[in-house]
This record gives structure tokens, C-alpha cells and sequence, in this order.
């Protein structure tokens, strides 16, 4: 089998599983978690995480640009002017332009505003963004957004930090049949079954922070995901055997005794 190529625009990828870099206890843990996950590529919160005040601990001082690839993101920001604004500044603090847009629609659900996500998009990719797009699980809106030129979609599994794990596979199988660009799913992964489940249906990848920077023990939960993801990912390859309605002996029935 020739080697895969995990590629979201220009940009290879060698993980398939992503890490958040919130949430965690500090910086040092949070830079642990990552080389235990194994990941290539770290979001990071433009308007939470310190990546500018030197008066402060620096997330680059633990995590260095030159190894691991950033992905600046939009989160906490609710309308389509907050999250062009974020993200251009991003683009004049680093020079990122591969970049995840999230636009949020309320603080409870925090479920993707997807007019304002759409809007977002087209902007951005006009600007000459490369654009991974936070989305709900609808396969017309995934497409629609494919259509306007996102280099990658994320649909949610289930609401943001619930780890209620996947709860809809019929749309995320839809959504992956559909769209020729790279799905990842995003937000709701709570255990490294779910992580599992997800690429065994055929996502190009997951990303992971909640479940990881909030679990008893981030590092060990890093690499379970970490493996979790390559075996979802070699089980899906593999391929399954069809499902039955009833038994199937795993012996020949000829030649009994």
C-alpha cells in the first residue's frame, strides 16, 4: 500500500488527530499533551491564548512554530466581524493564513452560527485564506461550504466540551461521501472509542482538547488518543466485514465429525 498523504490545502499533515491547546493546567503541561498525542498541529485561540505579551508565559516558548504547525482559530467570537477581524490580525502577527474559522451562535449550545460561519467563508477565502470550517453536522451546509472554497470541513460530533462522543454517524457518513476536501470531525470527542469510531467512518481526522486537557490524567489520555486514531484509521482502510442478520460459524461446516 503506497504511503498516505494527509493534506488540508498545501499543508501536509502527519497526524491525523489535532490537539486544542486550552484548557490545560499551564503551558508545560499543555506541551506534554502534544508530544504525547503524537500531533503535528496545535488550534490556537487567538483571543485566549498568549502568543504576543512577553510579560507573560508565552505558548511558543513550550511550543515551538518551527516544529509543530499552528492553527490560528476564531473561538469566542459570535459574528462574522469578530472572526474576520481575529483572523486577519492573526495573519499580521504570524503570517498564518491556513487558519480555523468558528463562529459560534450562542453560550449555551455553542453550536455554529452557520449564516454567519457561510458569510465568513467567502470573505476569508476571497482574502486568500485557506480556510477549516467549524460546522454543524448538515451535509448541505458541509457541501455549500466545500463550494465556496473551504479547504477543510469540521463538523461537530456533539456540542463543544460535552464529551458526549458522536451522535449522529448517518450526516458525518453523508458529509464524508460528499465532500472531496478533508473532513475532520470536531468538538464533542470524550473517550478514544469515539475517536476510534469517528475515523472508522471515514474521516480524515480528528481534533481533539477538552477530552484530553480536562481528562484525570492529559498525558495518558493524549497517547490513548493518539493510538485510538491510528487504529480507527487502519480499520476503516482495512475494511469491515458485512453485518448479518443472524450467526456465521468462522469454521467450514464440510468435513464435520
Amino acid at each position: 500500500m503506497k504511503k498516505e498523504i494527509f493534506k488540508v490545502g498545501s499543508q501536509i499533515i502527519k497526524s491525523r488527530l489535532i490537539v486544542g491547546t486550552g484548557k490545560y493546567k499551564n503551558f508545560k503541561q499543555t506541551a506534554e499533551a502534544v508530544k504525547a498525542s503524537g500531533a503535528d498541529m496545535v488550534t490556537v485561540a487567538v483571543r485566549r491564548v498568549n502568543i504576543l505579551d512577553k510579560k507573560k508565559p508565552v505558548l511558543m516558548d513550550y511550543l515551538n512554530p518551527k516544529k509543530i504547525i499552528y492553527l490560528p482559530n476564531t473561538a469566542g467570537c459570535f459574528t462574522s466581524e469578530d472572526a474576520l477581524r481575529t483572523l486577519r490580525l492573526a495573519r499580521e502577527m504570524g503570517g498564518w493564513k491556513l487558519v480555523k474559522l468558528e463562529v459560534l451562535g450562542d453560550k449555551k449550545t455553542l453550536y455554529p452560527n452557520m449564516i454567519e460561519t457561510l458569510k465568513s467563508t467567502k470573505v476569508l477565502v476571497k482574502e486568500g485564506f485557506r480556510v477549516m470550517v467549524y460546522c454543524s453536522d448538515d451535509p448541505i451546509i458541509a457541501k455549500k461550504l466545500e463550494d465556496l472554497g473551504a479547504s477543510a470541513i469540521m463538523p461537530l460530533a456533539s456540542p463543544i466540551g460535552s464529551g458526549r462522543g458522536i451522535r449522529n454517524k448517518l450526516n458525518l457518513s453523508i458529509i464524508i461521501k460528499n465532500c472531496k476536501v478533508p473532513v475532520i470531525v470536531d468538538a464533542g470527542i470524550g473517550t478514544a472509542s469515539d475517536a476510534t469510531i469517528a475515523m472508522e467512518l471515514g474521516c480524515d481526522g480528528v481534533l481533539i482538547n477538552t477530552a484530553i486537557a480536562k481528562a484525570k490524567n492529559p498525558i495518558m489520555m493524549a497517547k490513548s488518543m493518539k493510538h485510538a486514531v491510528i487504529a480507527g484509521r487502519q480499520s476503516y482502510l482495512a475494511g469491515r466485514i458485512k453485518i448479518q442478520k443472524y450467526g456465521n460459524p468462522s469454521s467450514p461446516n464440510k468435513g464435520l465429525i
